[in-house]
């Protein structure tokens, strides 16, 4: 069965099994009983044959597996409550607090140098046409004084959009990467539980493993297809009827004999009829 399918790993502790294994190929030469990887199997043949195998390894592990996924999920369920729940208040206090405030304000940051723009253009605009008459009216310079702030109105304005918005999207990255980092090392429970389900996962199941596939010699590395996994269950002791030949009943027992009938020819008859 491929670790795919295997019914004793949840999908997340997979990639912790191949790490158990493929540390267990790394460290073979550290081991006087797998010191033959590599002379008739390879280290990715034997890889390939554990990964094949996967229910019947960790099957050797499953007490600690389940204490440790047991302890794993009591350890998860609190906290996963309480963000629910800390995410709920922080949503309902940021909607009743800074809904109004940040809407106005956004509203504020696009309309005023819109707004701006528009009043110094149009002031400027009409008191330029206005110097050109002659005589000049006397609130020509009015308007293009009033233009004039505007216009520094206006772009004051975008200077304090264009800043608003790198505020925001620098709060917006730190967020997301205080999202995104790990929350820490997991607690002392769980980081014991797991070391303990690795222990027994390699030293129960893996090495086991590793070793009755090294001395099977079926296991043909040099087959094109992956190596036939070596099963370390015990045989079913099954026995196929016996059927022996006709010689072994003759020897075992008393065969029926059968007798042919006697048939006489025609010239011989009984006492009672001589030939003529």
């Amino acid at each position: 069965m491929h670790m795919n399918s295997a019914p004793h790993l949840l999908n997340e502790d997979r990639a912790e099994y191949q790490r158990v294994l493929d540390e267990a190929l790394r460290n073979a030469h550290e081991r006087p009983d797998l010191a033959t990887v590599g002379l008739r199997l390879n280290a990715e043949q034997l890889r390939t044959m554990a990964l094949n195998a996967t229910a019947l390894i960790t099957a050797s592990a499953a007490a600690e597996y389940e204490h440790y996924v047991k302890v794993r999920r009591e350890t998860r369920a609190p906290t996963t409550a309480a963000s629910v729940r800390g995410s709920v208040r922080a949503s309902a206090v940021g909607d009743s607090s800074e809904g109004g405030g940040a809407g106005f304000a956004a509203v504020i940051a696009v309309l005023a140098p819109v707004l701006a723009g528009t009043a110094a253009a149009i002031f400027l605009l009409v008191g330029y046409i206005l110097k050109m008459l002659s005589p000049t009216p006397s609130f020509a310079d009015a308007l293009l004084t009033a233009g004039w702030f505007f216009g520094a109105l206006t772009a004051a304005a975008i200077l304090v959009a264009a800043v608003g918005l790198l505020l925001t999207a620098l709060r917006n990255g730190a967020a997301q990467v205080a999202e995104e980092a790990p929350t820490g090392e997991l607690p002392d429970e769980v980081s014991r539980a797991k070391d303990a389900w690795r222990h027994a996962l390699l030293e129960r199941g893996i090495l086991p493993f590793l070793r009755a596939a090294l001395a099977d010699p079926s296991a043909d590395p040099a087959s094109t297809g992956p190596p036939r996994p070596v099963s370390r269950m015990p045989k079913v002791g099954y026995s196929g009827p016996e059927f022996s030949s006709p010689a072994d009943g003759a020897a075992s027992g008393q065969r029926p004999t059968f007798t042919s009938p006697d048939f006489t020819s025609p010239d011989f008859g009984g006492p009672e009829r001589q030939p003529d």
